[in-house]
């Protein structure tokens, strides 16, 4: 979006380029198995701004001292794990870039988390747009002055905190055949620690080990990437290994019940200029009638499944659990990113980590470019010039 950058990148650009970056990407780690757009995103330092002054605004709400009575209803009640701790150590807020009613660029809140994202990854794809690019050395996709040493460091102190790496364990369920496979690998390169799946961690008592050869070592915290939604039909998995939802001698990182306190479930609460409307089902007096502004979505989804684009009154009358749905105005994202054939939308994910004793910090980002309905990958799959990228800053 820096024009200067954009028109530069694209006279350059070439389809053999493209695809030595994206051999680049993936020697000496695994397949990706989801799109790698052909470009970075060039963020301007407006848009800088106010993607931060946004993200400030949803942290102070997090930190209110009521946080938690306000989102004491979002934890589904068979997921709720004990030993809560008092603020997640991830926090991720997703923004649609779009224009205001006088044209100026403007970013919306479409979606936020207090769960991981593709930590690992991201700094690994900076640095790959950079070299295979020749990009200029003052492009950075940090924030607030970190560079890749600072940033590994912290990364470091949130995840692996006072303890050896080996005691730490980053877990899903088959967690090598994940989407999300490289992200882990990178992880563990960075910082040392290991890679379970659920089933290959052993419970006894309320100790949790995994097997190393001939040693069986304590896990002393968990780098937590499991979402429960993902498995909620197939909990039997736990049969083989141990149960999440039990008290145990082990440090969540971060906690599971914050995946469901900072979600949809937040975004009625927050007030901003940078939020769409957003109102929980059971709380409408009144459906409205320009229906076509607005999308319906489920509290408890991933990825977005579920959602209903095209809202219709009977949409919204079919609901059976009104408390578990939201309406949110539709955000109109504008395709600012200029492709060789039009222009394409774009989403900017800001990513946050949030050691104990400290403040949350924004470090990093992740970008999604679209040229379907909506943005993800069951809506892109014949498009190029799209897939999940990086914002590019001036340092």
């Amino acid at each position: 979006m820096i024009d200067r950058y954009r028109s530069i990148f694209n006279n350059s650009f070439s389809e053999a380029k493209y695809l030595n970056f994206l051999s680049a990407i993936e020697s000496g780690l695994t397949k990706i198995p989801f799109r790698v757009a052909e470009t970075p995103v060039f963020i301007p330092k407006d848009l800088k701004e106010q993607l931060i002054a946004a993200g400030q605004e949803i942290i102070d709400l997090i930190k209110q001292p009521d946080f938690k009575t306000l989102t004491e209803n979002s934890i589904p009640e068979q997921w709720n794990v004990p030993d809560e701790n008092d603020h997640p150590h991830f926090l991720t807020f997703d923004f649609g870039i779009c224009k205001d009613d006088h044209g100026k660029i403007i970013p919306k809140l479409i979606e936020m988390q207090g769960f991981p994202s593709l930590y690992g990854f991201q700094p690994h794809l900076a640095k790959i747009y950079k070299n295979s690019y020749a990009l200029p050395n003052p492009f950075t996709p940090y924030f607030e002055g970190l560079n890749e040493e600072s940033y590994i460091a912290m990364l470091k102190q949130v995840i692996v905190g006072m303890h050896q790496p080996y005691e730490v364990a980053l877990m899903d369920t088959d967690a090598l055949n994940q989407k999300t496979a490289i992200d882990f690998l990178l992880t563990q390169q960075l910082l040392g620690i290991k890679i379970l799946s659920l089933t290959d961690i052993i419970k006894e008592g309320k100790n949790l080990f995994y097997q190393e050869g001939d040693n069986k070592i304590q896990l002393k915290r968990i780098y937590n990437r499991l979402i429960f939604d993902e498995i909620a039909d197939q909990t039997d998995i736990f049969n083989n290994s141990f149960d999440p939802r039990e008290a145990l001698n082990i440090e969540w990182i971060t906690h599971p019940n914050w995946f469901y306190r900072i979600s949809k479930y937040t975004m009625p609460f927050l007030k901003s200029n940078f939020a769409p409307e957003t109102l929980f089902l059971n709380n409408l007096t009144e459906i409205p009638s320009d229906l076509e502004n607005y999308v319906l979505k489920p509290l408890f989804s991933f990825a977005g499944m579920g959602v209903i684009i095209d809202v219709t009154k009977e949409d919204i009358q079919l609901i059976s659990d009104p408390e578990n749905w939201i309406l949110q105005k539709k955000v109109n994202y504008e395709p600012l990113v200029q492709a060789p054939d039009g222009g394409v939308k774009v989403e900017i994910r800001l990513m946050y980590l949030w050691p104990d004793n400290a403040e949350p910090k924004l470090c990093i980002n992740l970008a999604r470019l679209s040229k379907g309905k909506m943005i993800g990958v069951r809506y892109n799959q014949d498009f190029d010039w799209v897939g999940g990228t990086i914002g590019l800053m001036e340092s």
